[in-house]
């Protein structure tokens, strides 16, 4: 067990479970069922790990309210329930990493974009409702990069800022991180790259879901090395 940290704060999409290409497709069938133009892929998963109004609002100001923003959201949830009705696969290395945390008497928590309604689904299905202490969704809280959620989670579990760890995919994770006084992991294997992810300041930037795990259990100085070595830091 890292000594610094009692708590970890997961990402949900593009950092625990293999979902961008369905975030993808989804978002580009709303807009055409709305007669929208169609985003390319850097623009939509530059929005990905918003709350989805925000992040529809973001791609298409002109919604800002009203029936057509409604009706996007409808579309775009109802073609992302077709393609997750077998839930979206855990990256190589989560369930056996995560598992290890429990073991090694971390606190385990995720802070997500999803709706209640769409994570509750996707723990069900993998039959995990009860694997987490917490988990916040950004529609019953702030939308990210607002710390409220790590606020809230923090709260709950009884540990102080500086003791918990954020990981996630997206430079929204990092910030909210910053904003919240914690430290940040970034992996970069999800909806961003490391090169953008870096300008963010994370304490960790990792390409594979294990790299946290040997980290954490080696108390922060494998991969830290590793990482001077590579980028000259």
């Amino acid at each position: 067990m890292h000594p610094d940290y009692d708590l970890l704060v997961f990402d949900w999409d593009g950092t625990l479970v293999d979902s961008i290409a369905r975030i993808v497709e989804s978002m580009r069938v709303a807009a055409a069922g709305c007669d929208l133009p169609v985003r390319d892929e850097a623009a939509i998963k530059g929005i990905i790990g918003l709350g989805l109004p925000e992040a529809i609002r973001t791609l298409y100001p002109a919604l800002e309210h009203g029936s057509c923003l409604e009706r996007f959201r409808a579309l775009y949830s109802d073609h992302y329930l077709t393609l997750d009705a077998e839930p979206s696969a855990f990256f190589p290395g989560v369930t056996e990493a995560l598992a290890s945390f429990r073991e090694q008497g971390y606190r385990l928590a995720v802070a997500t974009g999803k709706s209640r309604r769409g994570l509750h689904r996707v723990l069900q299905g993998h039959g995990w409702l009860d694997y987490f202490d917490v988990t916040r969704c950004a529609d019953e809280t702030a939308s990210k990069p607002d710390p409220l959620m790590l606020h809230e989670i923090l709260a709950h579990c009884r540990v102080a800022p500086e003791r918990a760890l954020m990981i996630g995919d997206s430079p929204f994770d990092l910030r909210m991180a910053r904003h919240a006084g914690m430290d940040a992991v970034a992996v970069g294997y999800g909806a961003q790259s490391l090169e953008i992810l870096r300008a963010e300041s994370p304490c960790l930037a990792i390409e594979r879901f294990d790299e946290l795990r040997a980290w954490l259990t080696s108390g922060g100085a494998e991969l830290k090395t590793l990482e001077v070595n590579e980028h000259g830091g």
